[in-house]
């Protein structure tokens, strides 16, 4: 049964403790029809306030639109997934609520400590007049799967370096040997690809700030899920009756 469950080695004590924690934790959470509605309720407050941190206004940063790079950090394991879009809007917004993206049902997005975005557009102005011409030519789609690609290879993010099996199990997948149409167009745009790659570091290792859950930039910007569970009303708990005791 341990094998059918994908569980860990059997000297692994502490991870088998935790996954029992966690069904149980979700056992009482679900016990009984109010408490799953206020389970469904909480999650998507949490999950929707992420989705509009993403793509809102904020400060002098215009809403998130158009062609984007992204990229979900979770405490502990670190960058877990990359992604494009050429709609930004729609895909970020839905993105942890997962009714059209695989990724918050493997890791909820109560524990993404980070969610990098890029607007790789608003770099093309300092790549080579030649890389520009290239961009062009293949167009906004094709070029922002080639530095998707570029950018998986360069991060190796786990949940982009393997794919489900109709076995049951999981295949590697070789990123650097795709054929993919990003990895065929990547070597196109090497330039374009280092800048982007800049922008993300730059963006992936800076600081949440106190008291915010945001920090934005001239090409980008990133939210810190993670840092709403610390702030008043952000973790999609709902207000406490007048009265209440602490």
């Amino acid at each position: 049964m341990d094998d059918l469950l994908g569980h860990g080695p059997a000297d692994g004590r502490a991870y088998e403790d935790a996954y029992r924690t966690w069904r149980s934790s979700l056992t009482t959470l679900l016990a009984d029809a109010a408490l799953l509605a206020q389970w469904q309720e909480r999650r998507y407050r949490f999950a929707h306030r992420v989705g509009s941190l993403l793509t809102e206004e904020y400060g002098d940063s215009p809403a998130t639109a158009g062609a984007v790079l992204y990229g979900v950090f979770a405490s502990g394991a670190g960058l877990c997934y990359v992604g494009q879009t050429q709609e930004a809007g729609r895909r970020l917004r839905d993105l942890p609520v997962g009714e059209s993206h695989h990724l918050a049902n493997t890791v909820p997005p109560e524990v993404w400590e980070r969610v990098v975005v890029i607007r790789w557009p608003l770099l093309l102005p300092a790549a080579p007049a030649a890389e520009r011409s290239e961009v062009e030519k293949m167009g906004s789609e094709v070029c922002g799967l080639a530095l998707e690609h570029a950018l998986q290879v360069a991060t190796a993010p786990p949940l982009n370096s393997r794919r489900r099996r109709t076995s049951g199990d999981w295949q590697p997948r070789n990123l650097a040997q795709s054929r993919s149409r990003g990895a065929v167009h990547a070597p196109r745009i090497p330039d374009l690809a280092r800048l982007t790659l800049a922008a993300w570091r730059a963006l992936a290792t800076v600081r949440a700030p106190e008291g915010s859950a945001v920090v934005a930039d001239g090409v980008g910007r990133v939210v810190f899920p993670a840092a709403l569970h610390e702030l008043p009303g952000g973790s999609g708990a709902p207000p406490r009756a007048a009265g209440h005791a602490s």
